[in-house]
């Protein structure tokens, strides 16, 4: 192996092995030596390929954590441009399956799912990175596409949200398939991910009130 591929593959290990471990416990009950134990590597490695703990778990959120964030946006765009002149219907569909029956495979839905919600109860700079680069352009996004069918006389607080709430239902559907599973007794088959679905079109278009409006375009 060269030297390039070996501190490629040195570095690639390094953050997998951190982002697993940052997800399990947090980034500050994890140590350099836990991790660089555990990719093993020597404890110098950090240093040499991130500068410094904070700048591999930046690294964490922006090389894999952001990468599938974009997986399933790419997803959610692909269902739409199938579409043309996307409904109510088709966008909301197409924003459930992309998180519902979309990329993500199940360890990278949990690492997704952990990493973030350590951020959100105690946020660090990934979040507002996180934010700034997925998060806000995704929601404006969302908001554009529907804004065309929300009743006229809504205000942005309003519609803020709404998708907030739309936004809300589809990622815990797509977390929280555990407790999910646990109340109605069904596991994430294809049948069941179809139904759950339908349920997040059904209830976000009765939410936002524009069920009279879709009918008669």
């Amino acid at each position: 192996m060269s030297p390039d591929n070996e501190n490629k593959t040195t570095r690639d290990r390094l953050l997998k092995v951190a982002e697993t471990l940052f997800a399990q416990r947090g980034y500050h009950a994890v140590s350099v030596r836990e991790i660089t134990t555990a990719a093993n590597c020597n404890l110098a490695a950090v240093n040499y390929h991130f500068g410094n703990k904070k700048n591999l778990y930046l690294d964490v959120f922006r090389l894999r954590w952001m990468v599938r964030a974009r997986r399933v946006h790419d997803s959610f765009t692909q269902h739409l441009a199938k579409h043309d002149g996307a409904s109510p219907t088709e966008i909301i569909q197409a924003l459930a399956e992309a998180f519902i029956k979309g990329p993500l495979a199940d360890d990278e839905r949990f690492y997704h799912a952990q990493l973030m919600m350590r951020e959100m109860a105690k946020p660090t700079e990934a979040f507002e990175m996180v934010a700034d680069e997925i998060l806000r352009p995704f929601f404006r996004n969302l908001a554009k596409l529907l804004q065309p069918y929300l009743p006229e006389e809504i205000d942005e607080q309003r519609v803020n949200l709404n998708m907030l709430s739309i936004i809300s239902m589809v990622i815990y559907f797509n977390f929280a398939r555990v407790p999910v599973s646990l109340f109605t007794g069904c596991t994430y088959d294809e049948a069941f991910k179809e139904r759950l679905i339908q349920h997040i079109v059904n209830f976000a278009l009765t939410g936002l009130n524009v069920r009279e409006k879709e009918k008669s375009l």
